[in-house]
């Protein structure tokens, strides 16, 4: 591709949005009209999986484009305020990023939302590929104080702490449209990542106002509470706000091709619609790693489109890149495959190796093909998904060679990661629904 016909790229993720919170993926107790749009002219993935059950960790491998466990900071479950000094607990600074590669090739770039790639001074947006920044750098911030997780402020404009009023979904949908409207009559493309911190904990919506925003100065029930009511009022808010961001898209793409690509940083939490699956947030089973995905290119992708085509967060910074005709590093080579050929009907759905791991109760998973290893602590697994999807039917005595086989395959895989780390954390919250 010349530098005339790249794209601009939308890419948003949002956060603890579990596989069928879409009303196009299963869920019918509030709508997502918005998502549902986007998925009926786009083409909706049925097997795409996040590079991790929790944020960080698939953060790290959007923005590198390899597997997380290459980095320290994909060691981490997750990256927790408590960390911030620690000197490689972030993206090191000049590593070669989906942003730093799309900015160096000409395209305008801002990240408008969630950071939780590493603390100020060292690391930012800014210093990752980022030309703007405005959002949050750790993990969460309350939707109406804006306090984050070590108890302080978390809303910034570049590294500017800043005071805004009002919700934070709608702050970051509101300079998502504006900053859409404004980039589209410059000259060069751009990549925006929206990354939201919807509908992560706090469960904080305007029907219960008052008493969220006292939950959220009081911090002892940050994590607790809720419930699927107000999950869905956060899901309509973030799911409107989205269609504004889209509208603008829509309006402002004009002579010049816009990819959208939607996906979640890992599977549902307590309020998540879990169905089809088991698990959530931090398993390695389904309801942690699958995740709703949409990619949207008018007059490249056909509409209506719904694709079995196994994948994971790092293949859609490869299909990005590609996209945009822009080259990897090769010092750091993608592990994540490029999605153009299969999403534009050129090649079928192709076979996918998958690799996971988990200190947090000590998990591992490999999925090649429709056969799934899992191991959880001393117990192992041997899930059909094409027959099981709900990973109910452990087959690992009957099939005794392809337990052995991807055992074998994982082990070899984890010797190329770097370690885990002996002792860590326990997780924030762990809602699994236990396969014992």
């Amino acid at each position: 591709m010349t530098p005339a016909t790249r794209p601009n790229i939308l890419f948003i993720v949002v956060d603890d949005c579990g596989y069928a919170d879409l009303g196009c993926t299963g869920q019918n107790d509030y709508a997502t009209p918005a998502l549902d749009r986007l998925a009926g002219e786009g083409v909706r993935f049925t097997q795409a999986y996040a590079n991790a059950p929790l944020c960080t960790n698939t953060r790290v491998a959007l923005t590198t484009g390899r597997y997380q466990y290459r980095l320290p900071i994909g060691l981490v479950e997750p990256l927790r305020w408590s960390d911030r000094d620690a000197p490689e607990m972030g993206i090191p600074p000049g590593f070669p990023t989906l942003p730093a590669l799309l900015r160096d090739a000409g395209y305008k770039t801002a990240l408008i939302g969630k950071w939780h790639l590493g603390y100020l001074p060292r690391y930012s947006p800014l210093r990752s590929g980022y030309g703007e920044f405005f959002g949050i750098m750790g993990g969460f911030t309350g939707y109406y104080t804006h306090i984050g997780d070590g108890g302080e402020h978390d809303f910034y404009e570049a590294e500017t702490p800043v005071e805004r009023q009002g919700y934070v979904t709608d702050l970051l949908s509101e300079r998502a449209s504006a900053w859409v409207e404004a980039a589209a009559a410059a000259p060069e493309p751009y990549f925006l990542s929206l990354h939201y911190t919807a509908p992560h904990w706090p469960w904080s919506a305007p029907s219960v106002e008052a008493a969220a925003r006292q939950r959220e100065l009081d911090r002892a029930e940050i994590t607790e509470g809720g419930s699927t009511r107000i999950y869905g009022e956060m899901m309509g808010i973030l799911d409107a706000g989205i269609g504004r961001v889209l509208d603008a898209v829509r309006r402002t793409s004009g002579g010049r091709e816009t990819l959208v690509v939607f996906t979640s940083d890992n599977g549902g939490e307590r309020f998540s619609k879990i169905w089809p699956f088991v698990g959530r947030k931090f398993d390695l089973l389904e309801g942690g790693l699958r995740v709703p995905q949409i990619c949207w290119w008018p007059g490249r992708i056909a509409p209506g489109t719904v694709t079995e085509q196994v994948s994971i967060t790092m293949d859609l910074t490869a299909t990005c890149l590609a996209a945009a005709g822009v080259a990897p590093a090769r010092e750091y080579p993608l592990e994540g495959l490029d999605l153009m050929p299969v999403l534009m009907g050129a090649a079928p759905a192709f076979e996918r190796t998958l690799y996971w791991r988990m200190r947090n109760r000590y998990q591992r998973a490999v999925r090649r093909g429709d056969w799934k290893y899992l191991k959880v602590a001393d117990r192992e697994f041997l899930f059909d998904l094409a027959y099981d999807p709900r990973e109910r039917g452990n087959l690992a005595a009957k099939q005794p060679a392809m337990l052995d086989e991807l055992r074998a395959l994982w082990e070899a895989w984890n010797r190329d990661m770097l370690p885990l780390p002996e002792q860590t954390v326990a997780p924030m919250s762990n809602l699994s629904e236990m396969l014992w």
